[in-house]
């Protein structure tokens, strides 16, 4: 009985072929991030922003959550799948990479569904708890620094209503979470937060080996 198919360059090639749906805007976006320094390691596949906008539909999302903006690919797919009064608040601690994506986003015509907030995302979730209230969100994708996911994750339960989805990105880490060699403080704090979560009552969890590793928790 096999484990798990190998992901091979033409097996991906084959997927993307039968299921991804792309277009200018998108592809642009992600061109223009791949000239970046890191752009292409620090932006999310074709497939997992594919996943996250299915994953806003199948919510019924009207409120989303982002920690982590980066030049906002994330945040289109998702902005995209709300519906015209929705809202993505996309939190980064500097506007000089969102700003590439936000004429993306004016050009497909969903800027007026994106909210930037610029600054410290402990900050800012802790601003958004006083200003909205415990459960204001319907899902909440975490695409941050990883020395502070477990905060991140806390403050944005709390945020997120029950029956709402917590989407966390990287949580694979290169696959360096299972290999002891690797104990620097990033791959510490993916490892210190899955075991967190394994025994977490307070949600349903599933860690998809696609990506970079991506954990869906459904708060209860």
């Amino acid at each position: 009985m096999a484990d798990q198919i190998d992901s091979t360059g033409p097996l991906l090639s084959y997927v993307r072929d039968v299921s991804l749906r792309d277009d200018d805007i998108l592809r642009g976006l992600r061109e223009e991030t791949a000239q970046l320094p890191g752009g292409t390691a620090m932006q999310v596949m074709a497939e997992e922003g594919q996943l996250l906008a299915l994953l806003v539909r199948l919510t019924g999302a009207r409120s989303v959550l982002e920690l982590g903006t980066f030049t906002g690919y994330s945040t289109l797919c998702m902005a995209r799948a709300l519906p015209a009064d929705g809202k993505v608040v996309t939190c980064d601690v500097t506007d000089r990479w969102p700003d590439i994506g936000a004429a993306y986003w004016k050009r497909d015509g969903i800027d007026d569904r994106i909210e930037l907030r610029v600054g410290d995302a402990r900050d800012t979730l802790d601003e958004l708890l006083t200003e909205r209230g415990a459960g204001a969100f319907d899902l909440v994708f975490i695409d941050a620094d990883k020395t502070n996911y477990r905060t991140y994750y806390e403050k944005s339960l709390a945020l997120t209503r029950s029956g709402g989805l917590l989407v966390i990105d990287n949580t694979l880490f290169f696959g360096r979470v299972a290999d002891p060699e690797f104990d620097d403080a990033d791959t510490v704090a993916i490892r210190e937060l899955n075991s967190a979560l394994t025994a977490d009552e307070r949600v349903d969890i599933s860690l998809l080996p696609m990506a970079d590793g991506i954990t869906l928790a459904r708060k209860r």
